[in-house]
């Protein structure tokens, strides 16, 4: 399972988690939603840490993947995908 679905559903099962607490809290139930939003959001700060750092390493990487392909293309567009030296039978005077 990736890095961010587990992310994702750790962060909606302190959000459920959170508002099952505050069930049985007499209060409007839009504010009940915000309160279980935002203390989940403090409490995911803390508890799901590995699994943030884990994801966003998973972006970065990908982010380096597409950003190293986009330049591998753009050198095949330009013609710019020569070997580097020369091949046999090639002489540059």
């Amino acid at each position: 399972m990736s890095a961010a679905v587990k992310y994702t559903l750790g962060r909606i099962g302190l959000f459920v988690a959170v508002l099952a607490a505050l069930w049985f809290v007499e209060m409007n139930m839009f504010l009940r939603l915000m309160l279980a939003l935002a203390f989940s959001a403090a409490l995911s700060f803390f508890l799901l840490r590995g699994w943030r750092d884990e994801m966003a390493g998973e972006m970065a990487e990908a982010s380096e993947r597409r950003r190293a392909e986009k330049e591998r293309l753009r050198s095949a567009l330009a013609g710019d995908d020569q070997p580097a030296e020369d091949g046999p039978g090639e002489h540059r005077g």
